[in-house]
């Protein structure tokens, strides 16, 4: 009999950091919880990082997982909103390690092979197929989802499956697939 594996997932934003939990037991997946932290848009930065940090610890009290999977920021056209996307990661970061979770961390592009089968697919498209995997009976919020899906896409690399098993160290990512 397989032991059930809990899993956290966070998708980093300084307005809503998405959460997913799931269960992996054998290559059965499991929903247990989702959802997103939430900060004020009028907020001091300070106050909207220690928003995410105070709300992930909660969580990960609640939900108890074993390990932690985490969207990887990349630089976006605006070097102000990647800075502030880095902080929030950080907060979410923050909370994992104090909490001494293991910390996996993936790209877009890999969550999105794991999940959906290839790297250029659109939100709705995760959001489908993560209500689908886990048997959901709608569709998760776009960040919930994504949090979902990483969650996922680290189960499927506990399991030796999926894109995120991979070693991508020297390697690039072109379309979605490693080169």
């Amino acid at each position: 009999m397989n032991q059930a594996i809990r899993i956290l997932g966070i998708d980093p934003g300084l307005r809503s950091t998405g959460f997913g939990v799931i269960d992996k037991a054998g290559s059965t997946l499991a929903y247990v919880a989702s959802g997103c932290v939430k900060t004020d848009a009028a907020g001091s930065l300070p106050q909207r990082i220690k928003t995410i940090l105070d709300g992930l610890v909660e969580i990960i009290a609640t939900y108890g997982p074993q390990q932690a999977a985490i969207e990887i920021v990349f630089v976006n056209v605006n070097p102000q909103s990647t800075l502030l996307l880095g902080q929030a990661r950080g907060a979410a970061i923050s909370a994992l390690v104090t909490a001494n979770l293991p910390v996996a961390e993936y790209t877009a592009l890999q969550v999105k092979q794991a999940v959906v089968g290839h790297g250029k697919a659109a939100k709705e498209q995760v959001q489908a197929m993560v209500a689908r995997l886990l048997d959901l009976p709608g569709t998760p919020s776009s960040d919930a989802a994504d949090a979902l899906a990483c969650a996922i896409a680290h189960a499927h690399a506990h399991g030796g499956q999926g894109m995120g098993a991979l070693s991508t160290l020297g390697k690039r990512m072109r379309n979605g697939r490693l080169v």
